[in-house]
């Protein structure tokens, strides 16, 4: 079964390499800024590539070949939501919650992952997180959310991410509505989606809870310090992936150059080994592990 990947706000494909490892293949990528997208056409040279999140429309990704998505990632710009900033959440310029939002509506992928910095949890009180997973569920997304560090997967950074994971309630795809094949196939994949959320002690909303509660003020309670919202279940990339032979942002003849571009870009990454549990377990459920 090909599993296919499209992420926005690529940065330099953090989560893109995880996903490979995962399994997945990526089809397409959305990056404004020049050096990382440098670094993203010398490692993926031969794929789609948008500069501009709006400039991706379902239009535009249909007539560039790319059919049917598996899974949309994106790490949305953290400016509005950083405590190193002046959080102002949905006033500010750069938050482009509003075109990711577009984005999965147009193209309907499977399933959603989001990143950010733990700020957005807190962001309007809450309210600004609360009108994601709103919007979320208005789409037909069941979504779950978790926040845990790079250091949980034994980097030596803490880099504490929120994670969100959502995936598509519709089942059209999986035969008639009336047939007893959907019906089966609906419940073994919600335990699937149950396990998963159980699995990685996410935090989880549905459009059930959407109803009984259109405004979110307070989000849930953060963990005890030092402990990993994603428990005791791990899979692991190859240990052999932390070894790097130079450090990567000093002068190395790879054709990409500018130390202080290298240093906020690997700034902005999302760590590929903090994301892979999270895109193995959805790559084990579409195809069936």
């Amino acid at each position: 079964m090909k599993l296919t990947h499209f992420s926005l706000f690529t940065g330099i494909g953090g989560i893109d390499l995880a996903a490979e490892w995962a399994g997945f293949e990526t089809v397409g990528q959305c990056e404004y800024a020049d050096f990382p997208t440098k670094v993203l056409e010398k490692h993926w040279p031969n794929i789609p590539r948008w500069r501009d999140v709006r400039d991706v429309t379902a239009k535009s990704v249909r007539e560039r070949g790319i059919k049917n998505i598996s899974l949309l990632s994106g790490g949305f710009p953290c400016q509005p939501h950083s405590v190193a900033g002046k959080r102002e959440g949905s006033n500010d310029e750069r938050d482009l919650w509003g075109e990711y939002a577009r984005i999965i509506s147009e193209i309907t992928p499977k399933w959603v992952l989001g990143e950010n910095v733990p700020g957005l949890l807190t962001t309007e009180d809450g309210r600004f997180f609360g009108g994601i997973l709103n919007d979320l569920a208005e789409m037909g997304y069941n979504a779950g959310w978790c926040s845990y560090g790079a250091e949980w997967v034994d980097a030596p950074h803490k880099r504490e991410r929120i994670f969100i994971v959502a995936h598509s309630n519709s089942f059209r795809s999986q035969g008639g509505q009336n047939s007893r094949s959907f019906y089966e196939s609906r419940e073994e994949r919600e335990e699937q989606f149950e396990r998963f959320y159980k699995a990685l002690l996410f935090n989880s909303y549905s459009k059930s809870e959407l109803q009984k509660d259109k405004e979110i003020k307070s989000i849930g309670e953060k963990r005890n310090k030092g402990q990993s919202n994603t428990g005791q279940y791990r899979r692991e990339a190859p240990r052999t992936y932390w070894q790097v032979s130079e450090p990567p942002i000093l002068g190395v003849d790879d054709g990409i150059s500018n130390r202080v571009d290298r240093s906020i870009a690997l700034g902005n990454a999302v760590v590929p080994q903090q994301v892979y549990p999270i895109l193995k377990m959805i790559a084990d459920i579409e195809r069936g592990i």
